[in-house]
């Protein structure tokens, strides 16, 4: 009597390693994150984390500022690194101020409801 289903059979053993040994699964390197947090009642904050080296936070900072009309600060985050935040609900003017810097809109991630 010979039972086939008992033999050991691996599906993926000619595929390898399917990360190539340099990648994290759920990698968050390469993209802008901008994030809202509610605060009491109707009041939120708008964070921005992630930004590329290239672009200086506290220049961009004063930009958002300025253009949004709120008022904003920088925190550094021992994980993320600096992190802008921003008074009130920011995250499409956000978005669509760095797609217009030239920031790919693939590169961005909006969170929140």
């Amino acid at each position: 009597m010979n039972v086939q289903n008992l033999n050991s059979f691996d599906p993926f053993a000619d595929e390898g390693d399917p990360l190539g040994g340099n990648q994290d699964v759920g990698s968050t390197q390469n993209y802008l994150h901008i994030r809202i947090q509610q605060r009491n009642g109707r009041k939120t904050l708008t964070t921005l984390q992630g930004l590329p080296k290239e672009y200086d936070p506290k220049k961009l900072l004063k930009a958002f500022k300025k253009e949004f009309a709120c008022n904003g600060n920088l925190v550094d985050d021992e994980e993320m690194g600096q992190v802008i935040q921003l008074q009130g609900d920011q995250r499409v003017k956000i978005a669509n101020f760095l797609t217009e810097e030239g920031i790919p809109k693939n590169t961005i991630k909006l969170h929140g409801f």
